[in-house]
């Protein structure tokens, strides 16, 4: 059954009623009446359109798979991107607080949020010191539409040791680097 099926089952007012009815219990026409205030004829030709669109079974049990389904099919794909980590792991991770270059929000748990942390600070090229308002832009892109701001990921930075900082000037102290192997 496909969401717009769904949701044409329910567009009528008595159906909608009768599926909220034997949502919260009503197991027979009579109980479904009594729930509604509906006469029974208007029960009766709801029930019938409800079972034959398939939306409610003969025991008049709503098919509630069927909303879990239509919910799945209407929700917009999120293509998975590739950050480009060899471990699923931390891809999967990172992925889920990262989205197009953007911090969608904390996590909560330290070891997920060190790892977090440590993407974000591959913007900073180790070996060089930035002021801080080249650092607040770098980290203005990073949380621009997201839950997080960019202060308090520069304080996490720091007190992650991925960031240091000194007279208004911060580098990189820490997160893994990327090393070519001269034996390649």
């Amino acid at each position: 059954m496909t969401p717009a099926e769904i949701v044409g089952l329910l567009a009528e007012p008595d159906r909608l009623r009768v599926v909220s009815a034997l949502v919260l219990g009503a197991r027979t026409p009579t109980d479904v009446g009594a729930a509604t205030g509906l006469a029974p004829r208007e029960v009766g030709r709801a029930l019938q359109k409800l079972q034959a669109g398939g939306l409610v079974d003969d025991g008049f049990e709503v098919r509630a798979e069927l909303f879990k389904e239509a919910a799945r099919s209407a929700a917009p794909v999120v293509p998975i991107e590739d950050l480009g980590y060899a471990d699923p792991g931390v891809e999967q991770v990172v992925g889920r607080f990262v989205r197009e270059g953007r911090l969608l929000s904390f996590p909560a748990q330290g070891p997920k949020r060190r790892m977090v942390l440590e993407h974000v600070a591959q913007s900073f090229e180790p070996g060089r010191r930035y002021p801080e308002r080249e650092v607040d832009a770098v980290l203005r892109a990073w949380t621009d539409g997201g839950a997080a701001d960019h202060a308090t990921l520069r304080r996490y930075l720091v007190d992650h040791q991925l960031l240091a900082r000194d007279a208004g000037e911060y580098w990189r102290s820490g997160g893994w680097i990327d090393v070519l192997d001269e034996r390649d």
